[in-house]
């Protein structure tokens, strides 16, 4: 069975300069994605062919279509002269018949299944237009839907066109068209200039086929909301908080425990299984992935990352690595790329490990640097470790073995490697190999130099405290 639309053809030409941005309006991210990207996969179950009209920005706007939509085709407006006159170009560009879809590019919360509905009543009504209306509490900038005494649409007139009994109408026209294509590219040959901006509008594309005898409807939506549109950075933000809303409102009906959904942000694409529990002031990103009985956050973000069932990540930042089963990471952990963390292992406070995969039930408590590493299972890493991955030119690995002791404030240089069962004397600086079973002691003998502060500090607190002590100057000199 084919698709409900034989075409879909998205507005996405604009300049955008109200978002005061070097980025193109469409480009804008919301929950994981651009706002053009969610409009495509609105349309995507219910269209076979897809055109996006671009202008503004076209290099930036034409390679991220080709990325996520790579069959939909892409017509340049060299001359933005409105949204009449991108449809007449989208209709050049295009051999297509049957039913045609017009949406703008920046609404990003449009559901499939509210232009399916849409579709079957426009296919219903057997209607040549009809466009998707919405009621909003403030319906300032929109164009007004002029219905007559029995209902039916007149027209639609712009907010710069419209006259002060227009302007107090609510119901607006949310910029979601379909057409008969070919009463549209009839009516959109008639299209002319003569109003406030000089444009040709698409939205007189309907009191042109009513003229024509034809039927155009106005069919309102249930949700204002998925048919707002962006203009601003204001309204970006309102519409990332919609979809946030959203999202964590289906994630929690199945099963996800978000204790503060408003200040908990999940992109799309995000996989959470059930009996997950999420603390406030959490931001889940990209494809990560959260299995079963895992607890994320208080003030968490995860870029990329698997988490295993059972696994904990408390005030910390995890960028494309795996957690495994059971694992603990933070407070006031860096994970960064190419990080596996085994079964059951530990990364603690202040602790930052890149490229480095840690064995099953091994421990990183805290204060440590853990970069380009391999650590075997059982082992712990004391205080203060630093893994002296870079030599200034390139950077080196390190093997630490099984069950390995490393003790507090050692260094290891790479590369080397900690056998199984190996001892580091707290304070060492290992640039060798330690076998086996051995204690690798790299550190000066300590050396007590008495009387020192009462000569060299005779006047600080600290001569004070030491006199008092008892504490003299004699004894060996430096």
């Amino acid at each position: 069975m084919g698709k409900a639309v034989d075409l879909a053809i998205v507005l996405a030409a604009g300049e955008g300069t109200r978002m005061k941005s070097s980025l193109a309006k469409v480009l804008h991210p919301i929950a994981g994605k651009t706002v053009i990207h969610h409009v495509i996969d609105a349309l995507t179950p219910v269209s076979s062919q897809l055109c996006v009209v671009v202008g503004a920005h076209r290099e930036a706007v034409e390679s991220h279509i080709s990325e996520i939509a790579p069959s939909a085709k892409k017509t340049f407006q060299a001359e933005r002269n409105g949204t009449g006159h991108a449809v007449q170009l989208a209709l050049a560009d295009t051999n297509a018949k049957g039913c045609v879809l017009v949406v703008a590019g920046d609404t990003p919360l449009l559901r499939t299944s509210t232009l399916t509905e849409f579709i079957e009543a426009h296919l219903e009504l057997k209607s040549a237009a009809s466009v998707l209306t919405a009621v909003l509490p403030d319906p300032f900038g929109y164009g007004r839907i002029v219905r007559d005494e029995l209902g039916a649409i007149i027209s639609i007139v712009e907010e710069r066109d419209a006259d002060e009994d227009q302007k107090q109408i609510d119901e607006i026209n949310t910029g979601v068209y379909l057409f008969d294509i070919s009463a549209l590219r009839d009516a959109s040959k008639k299209l002319t200039s003569n109003n406030s901006q000089g444009e040709l509008y698409l939205t007189d594309v309907i009191s042109l086929i009513k003229s024509s005898n034809q039927v155009a409807v106005a069919i309102q939506s249930n949700d204002f909301t998925e048919t707002l549109g962006i203009n601003d950075r204001a309204q970006l933000a309102q519409c990332a908080a919609i979809m946030r809303d959203r999202l964590n409102d289906e994630y929690m009906r199945n099963g996800v425990s978000i204790i503060d959904p408003m200040t908990t942000w999940i992109d799309a694409g995000v996989v959470i299984a059930s009996d997950v529990t999420i603390y406030p002031g959490s931001a889940i990103h990209g494809t990560t992935s959260i299995a079963a009985g895992a607890v994320i956050g208080p003030r968490t973000t995860l870029v990329n990352v698997s988490v295993a069932a059972g696994a904990s990540i408390i005030e910390s930042r995890v960028t494309d690595a795996e957690v495994g089963p059971g694992a603990a990471v933070g407070p006031f952990t860096f994970i960064r790329p190419g990080t596996r963390l085994a079964a059951n292992s530990k990364v603690g406070a202040f602790v930052e490990m890149k490229s480095a995969t840690l064995g099953e039930g091994s421990k990183v408590p805290h204060l440590s640097y853990v970069g380009d590493a391999t650590i075997g299972e059982g082992t712990n890493i004391g205080a203060a470790t630093i893994f002296v991955n870079y030599d200034g030119v390139e950077k080196h690995h390190t093997v630490v073995g099984s069950h390995v002791r490393v003790g507090s404030d050692t260094m290891l240089v790479a590369p080397v490697t900690i056998g199984d069962g190996a001892y580091t004397a707290a304070g060492s600086v290992i640039t060798e190999d330690v076998p086996a079973g051995a204690i690798g002691v790299a550190r000066g003998k300590q050396r007590n130099v008495l009387g020192w502060v009462l000569r060299r500090r005779s006047a600080t607190k600290s001569a004070e405290a030491a006199r008092d002590a008892g504490a003299t100057e004699l004894g060996a000199r430096d």
